[in-house]
Order: C-alpha cells, then structure tokens, then sequence
C-alpha cells in the first residue's frame, strides 16, 4: 500500500467519524468492524488510527472505548449536576484549569502543541453558539491532556461533564453573540501562544483572565434566572 492509500483511507476515516456513520453509541466502532467495513488488516487500521489520534481526531481511553470527541467523565454524573451550581463550577476551573495550563506549556511536545493549535482555530472559525460551544470544549481538554496528569484529567473529565449536562449550561448560549465568540477566540489565541512558547506562568494567568469573562456570562445568565423565579 502506498502513502496515497493511506490518505484516501484517512480521509474516508474522517468523513465516516463526522457523518457518524462509524459511530456507535458515541464510540468509534469497534475494530475487527471497522476494519472489515473498510477493507483492511487490523494491523494497518491501528496504524491509522494512530494518525487520528495524534491529529487529535479521535480519543482513545482504556477500558472505554475510542471516541470522535473526548471521552464522558465518571458515574453518577447526574447526581452531581443537580447539586452543582455555576458558582460551584467556575470555583473548581479556576484553581484547577491555570494549572493545567502551566503543566502544558511545561510538557507539551511539539507535536502535540501542532494539534493544540489546530484546535484552537477551530474555535476561532465559527460564529454560531453549539459549534463554538463543541470547539471550546475540545480546546479546554486537549489542554488538560497536555499536562500529562491523569488525575488532573480525571478531574476535568468531571468538570466537562457537568458542563455539557447542567441546563443552565445551554441556556448561556443564548448570550453568545458573534461578537462575543470572537471576543473568547482571541483570547484562546493568547492563551495558546504562552502555551506554544513555554511560558507556564504567562499560560496560567491567561487562562485565569479567559476564566474570568466566561464566569462573568455564567454567573449573569443564572442571576437572570433566579430573578425570573421570583417574580
């Protein structure tokens, strides 16, 4: 097989994990049936499948599953976002998220601050709420990744899930304007470049201040809220 191969397989790989048609269950379908579906030895899917997770495609975790987005967090999720208010949630980010931060512009390698930077100008080429909304959180969790920390991922893991789950979530959306993403984007783009250019404390205090204007639309989308139920 040719390099040229390769890359038609590839691009049918991603096609097949955007449409979902290799999705089951959110999960990358298994391999013996992927690779049936597609017509190659196993050996060579994991060898593609490789390249995919490199680029930041899919997510690999043990015991789960592969996934076309990071993987869900722990058990007994829905107990903990019923408790959890957005007060609780941004408290939790900002001790926890500067720090990873820090950590991946300590132990980024290059390649993988290749993806994070791709990652980053997804967030930057869309206008729209939920498409920014997935972009952010892809960005945010390959960060985590990049400090190379499995309890702190484990920890983020929780965090993102009470994020995608809690209502108060999707109705912030509702704030994000066009002017507003482009606002955040850019300072995804600083936060990057401190990342890339190994500047761990710089990294930290860029993500503590992207922290704290997303606080300011959370926590002013729930006072809204409040006030609505008491009159």
């Amino acid at each position: 097989m040719t390099e040229g191969d390769d890359d038609r397989i590839l691009t049918r790989l991603r096609a097949g994990l955007d449409d979902e048609s290799l999705l089951a269950n959110g999960r990358v379908l298994p391999e013996r049936q992927l690779a049936e579906r597609l017509g190659l030895g196993r050996g060579r899917l994991r060898s593609l499948l490789d390249v995919l997770e490199a680029e930041g495609t899919i997510f690999r975790r043990q015991g789960q599953g592969t996934f076309a987005a990071p993987p869900p967090g722990g058990v007994g999720i829905e107990t903990l976002v019923r408790q959890v208010t957005p007060h609780n949630l941004m408290e939790v980010r900002m001790e926890i998220e500067p720090a990873l931060a820090a950590l991946a512009a300590q132990r980024a390698t290059s390649e993988e601050l290749s993806v994070l930077e791709r990652l980053m100008q997804a967030t930057l080429s869309t206008g729209e709420a939920r498409a920014y909304e997935t972009a952010d959180d892809i960005f945010h969790f390959k960060i985590a990744e990049l400090a190379h920390n499995p309890l702190f991922l484990t920890i983020h893991q929780s965090i993102r899930s009470v994020r995608r789950h809690a209502q108060w979530t999707d109705r912030r959306r509702e704030t994000f304007s066009t002017d507003r993403i482009a606002a955040l984007g850019r300072q995804h783009q600083d936060l990057f470049a401190h990342i890339a250019g190994r500047r761990p404390s710089e990294a930290a205090a860029e993500m503590e201040r992207h922290l704290l204007s997303v606080s300011s639309t959370m926590l002013r989308v729930r006072r809204h809220e409040v006030e609505a139920k008491a009159e």
